[in-house]
């Protein structure tokens, strides 16, 4: 067994993307959250390694090839170069891209094939079943749905007709793992983050896990199976070994390294492929005798009108022109900040220029541009180390050592979103400091108040940017070279800040505004490929067809599945507060049970004192949209009714319905 000893190394993991076409919107976002975990660990002064790649054998790659003219090491070879640009312009910093393709990979995985072979993990047998060409999946009665008679069945990984095939295979001994496995599961309950997607697998695997075929003999592009040529590698048994090889396993030249690094810290995926990588994956390393990856993070879907984005719906959003269209920087920001892990979310243009706007330009840019351009202005521009101890000032301090217990608890179980959720309070707060203290005026009364004012207000402002840098690390630098405020990469600064001791001696430069503001407009949704200018329709105005009259007292209906797709789940209210600012709105934190702890705002704050609504177990909408208010995003809705008195009643639960449970 390996282990890593050191304590600050971190290990974070992409998957690696299928090359059968360019990077989209969601590849990026799965890629974007690793980097942004990776910087995080740097600035904790950890030593990280990243890796991403891509996946370059298999079935469609080699149609895709054929397609177009290519061979298939051709053809991989212009793709993988796509998704290395695409990661770079963005500023993914990864440690190494790896390819299935690259020579000590494919020696890695024969020889790790030979070994399990030699254990009895692997055999030869014969595989007649459903198969699921577009994900490259052999399949099981769970993963069909037979619609009409004589039709083959439906892939619900895919959506599409799966193909019956009998042929030679190699097997995988995965059926002896389903005890090892579930027994892993009860006693490592973080092992998935968010909880849900570890009760369904836990799920999965209770209803029984049958031999995993792990070869294939027709077709041909693909690692060649170690003793039997007629066969290649298939597609899992290839590629989530990657995880092993880019860090040097199987290679005796780099022992030192795999020690170093694995297990993984973090491997981050979306939702579709949790099933490999929480079943197959860990049965693999327990028959290699290796440690389990320490967590997983699964994320929902970005969903374009609805419709989870994906290559075979031809629905792909292109990171290049997005960011061609907002800056790479508020790209990053908006994905991290208002896409939550937890659950699918749908993106707009409207909504993006929206939140760039308001926290970007309005919040963070507009108060940093004051800040400078008033120092300047007033001949201010070395300021000094000392820490102030004016009230106010010493109150800012003190929130901002409240906002890093609570910005870390979040990004250490990588609720990104919820985390810089946390640091926008604390943006509000610099604000509201800089309004009250009014320098503008101070300067002419009081010059040495206003010194400490402008050093407060810039001691914060660097804070902040220390903890967005992981988000938007080329904003930020700009930044910290207009402050004169020395970043160096791998320091830790979260101690520093802890402890107090960031404050540095600052010399203001001028600085150009770091965010563009949009103009408001017409809502459009956003555009793919697939979508011509026919399809951006406005309602006309004429009049309406007629429709069949609903029953009176109702609004028309819904259909069973429209209903099902609302989650109403039970949760108990830990705490509330309100937001100064905000006459109606209540902050909430409430348990979801498997659902993880959601920030929720609810209008009743005329109504109730938060120690009323404190302890009160009621029902949540927990799949709606999270929506900004006064820097809090809200990842839910309290359900209530209204009395006679109009007053907003929380529906009530009995006491023994536990947290977590979904009404249906």
């Amino acid at each position: 067994m390996h282990s890593k000893n050191k304590p600050c190394t971190f290990y974070v993991t992409t998957p690696i993307y299928y090359v059968n076409a360019k990077p989209h919107l969601g590849t990026f976002y799965t890629t974007l959250l690793a980097d942004v975990t990776a910087r995080w660990n740097k600035i904790k002064g950890c030593d990280t390694f990243f890796l991403t790649g891509t996946d370059e054998h298999g079935q469609k790659v080699a149609e895709a090839a054929a397609v177009a003219g290519k061979t298939p090491q051709a053809h991989v070879d212009e793709l993988a170069e796509i998704f290395k640009q695409v990661w770079q312009r963005y500023n993914l910093n990864y440690t190494r891209f790896i390819r299935t393709t690259d020579n000590y990979h494919v020696k890695a995985v024969q020889k790790w094939l030979t070994e399990l072979i030699a254990k009895g993990e692997i055999y030869k047998s014969t595989y007649e079943g459903w198969y699921c060409p577009s994900n490259e999946a052999f399949l099981t009665e769970k993963d069909l749905e037979f619609k009409e008679a004589g039709q083959p069945p439906i892939s619900l990984l895919s959506g599409k007709p799966a193909r019956w095939v009998s042929e030679e295979c190699y097997f995988f001994r995965l059926s002896a793992y389903q005890d090892r496995l579930l027994e892993f599961y009860r006693t490592h309950p973080d092992f998935i983050t968010p909880a849900e997607r570890l009760n369904e697998v836990i799920a999965f695997v209770e209803n029984g896990l049958k031999d995993l075929s792990i070869s294939r003999k027709t077709i041909t592009w693909g690692i060649p199976f170690p003793g039997d040529e007629s066969h290649v590698t298939y597609v899992w048994a290839d590629a989530l070994a990657n995880y092993l090889t880019a860090v040097g396993f199987e290679d005796e030249t780099r022992t030192a390294e795999f020690s170093k690094w694995w297990p993984a810290d973090v491997q981050i995926m979306a939702k579709d492929i949790v099933r490999f990588h929480a079943i197959y994956w860990p049965a693999f390393l327990m028959a290699s005798g290796l440690e389990l990856p320490k967590r997983l993070v699964v994320h929902g879907w970005i969903r374009v009108n609805g419709e989870k984005m994906s290559k075979s719906l031809g629905n792909v959003i292109d990171p290049v022109e997005i960011a061609d269209q907002y800056g790479i920087d508020p790209i990053r920001y908006y994905l991290t900040r208002y896409i939550a892990i937890t659950q699918d979310s749908s993106i707009s243009t409207d909504d993006i220029e929206q939140r760039i706007n308001t926290d970007l330009a309005n919040d963070f840019g507009n108060l940093i541009n004051r800040t400078i351009t008033l120092a300047l202005k007033n001949g201010l521009s070395s300021l000094p180390t000392t820490v102030s101890t004016y009230p106010a000032d010493k109150e800012l301090h003190a929130e901002l050592q409240r906002t890093l217990i609570e910005f870390e608890t979040e990004m250490n179980r990588y609720f990104f979103h919820q985390a810089y959720a946390a640091l926008w309070k604390y943006v509000a707060s610099i604000n509201r400091y800089f309004h009250a203290q009014e320098p503008w005026k101070v300067i002419k009364q009081n010059p040495e108040r206003f010194n400490e004012i402008i050093t407060t207000t810039c001691q914060a402002i660097t804070a902040v940017g220390v903890l967005l840098w992981p988000v938007m690390p080329q904003t930020i630098e700009k930044l910290f070279k207009a402050v004169g405020f020395k970043f160096v990469e791998n320091t830790n600064y979260l101690e520093m800040l802890k402890a107090g001791s960031l404050e540095t001696p600052f010399t203001l430069s001028a600085l150009e505004p770091l965010f563009t503001k949009y103009d408001k407009k017409e809502t459009e949704p956003m555009t793919t490929p697939t979508q011509t200018a026919t399809d951006k329709t406005t309602p006309e105005k004429t009049a309406p067809a007629q429709a069949p009259t609903a029953p009176q007292g109702t609004q028309g209906y819904i259909s069973i599945d429209q209903f099902a797709q609302v989650e109403l789940v039970v949760g108990t209210i830990l705490e509330a507060e309100g937001l100064p600012q905000a006459e109606k709105i209540l902050v909430m934190k409430v348990n979801c049970g498997s659902y993880g702890i959601r920030t929720i705002c609810a209008g009743v704050k005329k109504y109730y004192t938060p120690e009323e609504l404190k302890g009160t177990k009621t029902v949540f909408v927990l799949n709606l949209q999270p929506r900004a208010l006064f820097g809090i995003v809200s990842q839910g809705m309290m359900l209530t009714a209204t009395n006679a008195d109009g007053k907003p009643t929380p529906v009530r639960i009995d006491a023994t319905v536990p947290e977590g449970t979904r009404l249906k």
